[in-house]
């Protein structure tokens, strides 16, 4: 077990030269004392990153200056190197995400249905891991703390697999953990044979799980050791938690971050750039096919504006980004405004010029480059801008009634026409039927024209 305490204090708090947020005043905790773990390993304190007015995170939330979410990603056991990301970025297009309730749990939870071992799922009904406060994951814990009928299915899926291993206790009697000895010296070889590994240093050729039963506690804990080679995105904002399998300390180059000397974002001067992580699409030509029909871009942008109230502008704002992106203003219209404060979060659209159904694909690789390469400068007076997420949508398709609308319609006025022409004739056919004729008496040779004088 590891204790902190101390007190609580107030001062500007700086990310970093190699961050592109400017310090902030924050309230944090000076710690006095520190025991178990948190004396004795590197580390030298704590972020809190969870939910909670003192935590960094809603700190710098309700001040605006970034969106409502982050993103860590844990380095392994033979590679080094990690990242955070503070405020939201656009996740890579084979990121895997889950629900997590904040309703629910005060922690970051998820939904997990199932775990496998050597690429076949255990035996486990699903509602193992949603009880009490379900599957939590949490970047302060070490270790996997699993609920007594998942860890003995894991224990024993694990051990009828490494038959040529002899199993040992592990360093820490307080804790049963799953070891072996006997096992290579490179520890990069052994991703094939255990799903998560953790060095045991006593013993030559020793590796543990880093797996423990979490005694009669039915929650499901998940710390660090599950997400190496990972970067998670705790999107608070959408209620959601993203895996991507990665080297973490190859992250930035893997995501095209340009001018990013390091696992940090990149240190600028101009107000109007952002710290832009590769989008669902990423920007370059080969990324979109030949016959690929774009038929909306959409893109979110956070503003921290100088207006109390930026609805007002937003007219003037689709014209001055227009300009930028060197398209016609009326191809630019906003979806949606949400604000908070100084904060505006606004989703754009951008439409196919005129009558078009689609852009080209030079259209909007251009309108895409331009966004994701930070060329839209906007006036002073709007601030600063952060480009959040951007995707790319096909035209939208139309219902059987509207491809086949023509045709119904020279149907139905087809039908209209024959119905009064039909009308038409019956009407005058019974009007000549019953119009006056000429009198004719009985018996007379040729009808009447007149009557006769007396």
């Amino acid at each position: 077990m590891s204790s902190s305490s101390g007190v609580l204090g107030e001062d500007i708090i700086s990310f970093g030269k190699e961050s592109a947020l400017e310090p902030q005043r924050a309230i944090f905790g000076c710690e006095n004392s520190e025991t178990g773990d948190l004396f004795t390993q590197h580390a030298d304190g704590i972020i809190g990153l969870g939910r909670g007015q003192l935590s960094i995170m809603d700190q710098l939330v309700d001040k605006g200056v970034i969106s409502d979410s982050f993103s860590l990603c844990y380095g392994g056991m033979d590679i080094g190197g990690g990242a955070m990301v503070l405020g939201g970025i656009s996740p890579p297009n084979d990121m895997v995400f889950s629900h997590s309730d904040p309703v629910r749990s005060p922690y970051y939870n998820i939904v997990l249905k199932e775990i496998h071992v050597d690429g076949k799922a255990l035996q486990l009904d699903p509602r193992i891991f949603d009880s009490k406060h379900g599957t939590v994951l949490d970047s302060g814990t070490t270790y996997a703390y699993l609920p007594e009928q998942a860890f003995e299915a894991f224990r024993d899926a694990i051990t009828s697999k490494l038959h040529s291993l002899k199993q040992i206790p592990g360093p820490d009697p307080n804790y049963k953990d799953i070891c072996f000895a006997g096992a290579a010296s490179d520890i990069s070889q052994l991703s094939k044979t255990f799903p998560a590994v953790d060095m045991h240093s006593k013993v030559q050729g020793a590796y543990c799980l880093g797996v423990f039963q979490n005694g009669k506690d039915p929650t499901t804990l998940l710390g660090g050791i599950i997400v190496r080679n990972t970067l998670v995105t705790y999107d608070r904002q959408n209620e959601k938690i993203g895996f991507w399998k990665t080297n973490c300390s190859e992250l930035w180059e893997r995501l095209h971050i340009s001018g990013a000397p390091s696992p940090a974002p990149s240190s600028t001067s101009d107000t109007n750039a952002t710290v832009d992580m590769s989008p669902a699409v990423s920007p370059s030509a080969s990324q979109l096919p030949v016959q690929y029909e774009v038929g909306q871009i959409i893109f979110y942008m956070s503003i921290n504006v100088t207006y109390l109230d930026l609805a007002p502008h937003i007219k003037e704002l689709a014209v001055l980004i227009a300009h930028e992106l060197g398209i016609d203003p009326h191809q630019v219209n906003s979806m949606n405004i949400t604000s908070e404060g100084n904060h505006t979060l606004i989703k754009w659209a951008i439409f196919p010029a005129g009558s078009d159904k689609f852009m080209s694909n030079a259209t909007a690789m251009d309108i895409i480059l331009r966004l994701t390469e930070h060329r839209v400068r906007l006036p002073d007076n709007y601030g600063s801008y952060q480009l959040l997420e951007w995707n790319v949508e096909p035209p939208p398709k139309r219902s059987w009634w509207q491809q086949h609308i023509v045709g119904l319609s020279i149907g139905a006025l087809a039908v209209a026409m024959i119905v009064l022409s039909a009308f038409l004739v019956r009407y005058i056919w019974k009007n000549k039927i019953k119009g006056p004729g000429s009198y004719r008496p009985v018996d007379a040779a040729v009808p009447e024209q007149e009557l006769q004088p007396l």
